[in-house]
């Protein structure tokens, strides 16, 4: 029988390769996501795997819907294994001197606020059961302040880098592990939000978001007995 992974920002960018490689590796998977449209240009991705991955629209914003969501999967679709936090958001007016009141709280809430909703969401299942691996695709901007990454950003991948060591400090010794990937510049469609839109040279010199998904293969395929609690990867 499959395992079961569950990916947020399933429809696009690290959360797309994420589940195309997981799927591709032998996993069944979940992919949440606010659009119902690019969840399903995921699977269409799949080819002949598309029936492994499940879409389900869900604002992980919303902690009701996400409870409600984890509780459908766990009934409908049973245990799951593997939890991938890959939803992310930023703002084109990003600096402390432009950034809005509801830019920042929708950073918050996406990059911070929705990780830990979806922990909560599955962490249970997989303590009781003494098994389960999480990943927060966090950046390295949760290593060191840039203006280019804006100060909300940063303050949310902080925030997840500690719930990352949170995760590990508290379920270690109940069979439960997290993993923080700190990744530099990726091309993804986060970077038409960026105040100046890299071109096309730039975004080839940038790693592509399966070189994110291979980093993630290999936390979730390690044995139970190891765990990598941080890796930074950045363009070569």
């Amino acid at each position: 029988m499959k395992q079961l992974a569950v990916v947020t920002g399933g429809g696009s960018g690290v959360g797309q390769a994420t589940v195309l490689a997981l799927v591709n590796a032998g996993w069944s998977i979940v992919a949440l996501g606010r659009r119902r449209s690019a969840l399903e240009e995921t699977r269409s991705l799949a080819g002949s795997m598309a029936s492994c991955i499940t879409a389900i629209e869900c604002d992980i914003c919303q902690q009701e819907s996400v409870r409600e969501v984890g509780r459908r999967i766990e009934s409908e679709l049973g245990s799951v294994e593997v939890l991938v936090n890959a939803a992310g958001t930023n703002a084109p007016q990003r600096a402390l001197e432009v950034l809005s009141d509801a830019d920042y709280r929708a950073m918050m809430d996406t990059n911070l606020n929705g990780a830990y909703y979806c922990v909560q969401a599955f962490l249970p299942g997989m303590r009781n059961r003494g098994s389960g691996t999480i990943v927060n695709i966090i950046s390295d901007a949760g290593k060191q302040a840039s203006p280019k990454a804006g100060p909300a950003y940063v303050m949310s991948k902080f925030g997840l880098a500690g719930l990352t060591q949170a995760i590990n400090a508290e379920e270690r010794t109940r069979g439960v592990r997290a993993i923080g990937i700190f990744p530099g510049d990726i091309n993804t469609p986060l970077l038409n939000r960026r105040p100046i839109v890299p071109d096309e040279a730039a975004r080839a010199r940038m790693m592509q978001p399966e070189d994110i998904a291979a980093c993630v293969l290999l936390a979730v395929q390690l044995p139970s007995r190891a765990v990598i609690e941080e890796l930074v990867i950045r363009p070569r």
